[in-house]
């Protein structure tokens, strides 16, 4: 086998690793369970997929989102390295077929959602593989305590029964202490191993601004700082209210969201990335797996879930290491609004019920019925029909992953497949006695390889093009071999999927965990607390407080942030000082916010105000809380 550098050298063309890939890879191919914590873009899957290389058999992969699977695979394909996927939407047979190439068919890599795990068939056959890895990207989706938990990943410690002796590498950019150990436990590491590279990012200015004009501050933001950005919203429709705006102050911008049909989706990420496009409003739907260093600013315009999800989504700007800024918008009323979403985001009892009763009614499902079966899902449509709120209903469908009765996967693109389910000599005849099909099945033949063994993509476009006839023949025609049994034609599928993980239950027996949905309201709670507490405050460095966030010790001030460049920048003499403090009493008859205060520090230039009132609080001559300053 070629060794890791040659490897490396081959199919990425570098000389050598980044810090510490190295020492992860070499634990991978020494059989050692480890936990790898690299901050975004620090080049995860060079970690699993070079050791999977080095080795004979092919490595497993667990990931949470069906696209960065597919982005994935199709970029081995490229480096012409054999990978397959096994996601929601495909058919009983399909998946038959593609483990069978996973266990015969010379493949390096296979990519599984986690819900696949819970199919029988699925684990019979990894069984019957040569696997010398299992590698589980985002493994912070394992735990709880984590900011992004996915009750199906709790299924990948079933993969240690199957293959106990295959080495399990867990990848992630964020997790704290706690949700570290919590990885290592779920996937049942035979010891600790944990490979940290330092959160820091020195080229990155953290920014916080306090500004009621959120969007004429954005404006501000895109018209001094060069360069590609990306401005992240809380939901669809501001995504498209957003972009329009910074159109019509003539800034080059397009929005994202997941509600965007996949191949608009994949022009409008294209266009970005060859710089068609300078800004893209989105949702958090935008930016997994998206390789662009050059992103010189990240703006959000509102508060994000948590520090994790805020540390990842700002780390996308600034990967080459130049000088970027991950600036945060903020006023007071952002923190009502995100306390207002935690309490949207943890249903009732009842209201889980009567979710569940919905779903059943939606697709008219008895009592026992639907075990395993993966249904197309439309939100849209489920709650115009069930009168339900969108909200509510994405949040249900939390728990109910958690209890095992439904889970939902992200949007599924699947290319229109087709497999030739008799022989080449029936078929011949079949061709013989139904002249009308005989055009299409040549053109099959002759363009698509292995179309006897295998499931095949096909291009319904070309083949009508090339027929010199309409998509909507070509389909019928397919059908129609179909239904003939002549071949198994899967058509396009680009939705979401709902799977009944278990029988459809009677929703009033449904066994909701109590405790379970009250321990993940309090964890919700304290990430946003401390997302808050980040947005508020004015005397610590930006940098620091993230960092001490993951745990991080020793740590210095960055320099480059909004809170050490107002203290590095701002000079108050001693009398301005003693003035400033001789008069807060009156301001301060009642606590105020900042953005309130320093409104009616009417003598004092912004920056002086900003310094005096961190060299008083520092001196406890006011204090902060409660996001207001007060007398002490």
């Amino acid at each position: 086998m070629p060794t890791i550098h040659a490897i490396l050298n081959q199919y990425w063309g570098f000389q050598q690793f980044r810090p510490l890939q190295e020492e992860i890879i070499q634990a991978a191919l020494l059989g050692k369970d480890t936990l790898a914590l690299l901050p975004t873009g620090g080049g995860k899957s060079i970690c699993f997929q070079v050791p999977i290389l080095a080795q004979e058999g092919i490595g497993i992969v667990i990931s949470p989102l069906i696209a960065l699977m597919k982005d994935q695979v199709e970029n081995l394909h490229k480096k012409g390295i054999k990978a397959l996927s096994i996601t929601s939407g495909m058919g009983k047979r399909e998946i038959d077929i593609a483990l069978d190439n996973a266990i015969y068919g010379d493949y390096k890599f296979l990519y599984l959602s986690p819900e696949r795990l819970l199919s029988d068939l699925v684990q019979e056959r990894i069984k019957q593989m040569n696997v010398n890895l299992i590698a589980v990207d985002e493994a912070h989706c394992i735990s709880q305590w984590g900011y992004d938990f996915r009750p199906a990943y709790l299924q990948i410690a079933q993969l240690r029964e199957l293959l106990p002796h295959v080495p399990i590498l867990a990848l992630t950019a964020t997790a704290t202490q706690r949700v570290q150990k919590d990885i290592q436990e779920r996937l049942l590491f035979k010891q600790e191993h944990i490979f940290t590279k330092s959160f820091e990012r020195k080229n990155l200015a953290y920014i916080v601004l306090h500004h009621e004009n959120k969007l004429q501050k954005l404006l501000d933001i895109a018209t001094k700082v060069k360069g590609t950005g990306i401005v992240y919203v809380r939901n669809r429709r501001q995504t498209q209210e957003v972009a329009k705006w910074l159109q019509q102050q003539h800034q080059s911008a397009d929005f994202y969201h997941a509600g965007v049909p996949m191949q608009q989706r994949a022009k409008k990420q294209e266009d970005w990335i060859a710089n068609k496009t300078r800004i893209v409003v989105a949702t958090n739907a935008f930016g997994m797996g998206i390789d662009k260093p050059d992103v010189r600013f990240v703006v959000h315009l509102d508060l994000p879930e948590s520090l994790e999800a805020y540390y990842q989504e700002a780390g996308r700007a600034g990967r080459d290491e130049q000088k970027a800024y991950a600036v945060l918008l903020y006023t007071p009323a952002d923190k009502l609004i995100a306390e207002e979403r935690l309490k949207m985001a943890f249903p009732s009892i009842d209201e889980i019920k009567q979710v569940y009763q919905a779903l059943a009614n939606y697709y008219q499902l008895a009592v026992g019925a639907a075990e395993g079966q993966s249904f197309d899902f439309d939100i849209v449509a489920f709650c115009a029909k069930s009168q339900l709120s969108a909200v509510v209903v994405l949040s249900v469908f939390k728990f109910l992953e958690h209890d095992g009765y439904v889970a939902v996967s992200d949007e599924v693109y699947l290319s229109a497949r087709l497999q030739v389910t008799v022989s080449a000599q029936y078929l011949a005849q079949f061709q013989d006695k139904h002249p009308g099909f005989e055009p299409l099945l040549k053109l099959m033949l002759r363009s698509y390889t292995g179309v006897f063994d295998n499931y095949v993509k096909i291009n319904e476009n070309d083949l009508a093009k090339r027929n010199s006839v309409t998509v909507d023949i070509i389909k019928q025609q397919l059908e129609q071999l179909d239904v003939h049994g002549i071949v198994s034609y899967l058509p396009q599928k680009n939705t979401p999927q709902l799977t009944f993980l278990q029988a459809r239950a009677n929703s009033n027996t449904l066994k909701i965990d109590t405790n379970y949905l009250a321990d993940r309201k309090q964890t919700h709670t304290e990430k946003m607390q401390a997302v808050v507490q980040y947005a508020t405050s004015l005397n610590q460095c930006r940098s620091k407080v993230l960092l001490s966030y993951f745990n991080e010790k020793d740590l210095q001030q960055c320099g480059i942030c909004d809170v050490c460049l107002a203290l590095n920048t701002a000079e108050i003499t001693s009398k301005e000082l003693e003035s400033l403090q001789q008069k807060l009493p009156t301001l301060l008859v009642q606590p105020k916010t900042m953005v309130v205060l320093l409104s009616e520090i009417t003598w004092l230039p912004e920056k002086k105000k900003i310094k005096g009132i961190q060299l008083l609080l520092d001196e406890g001559v006011i204090v902060l809380r409660d996001e207001l300053i007060r007398l002490p």
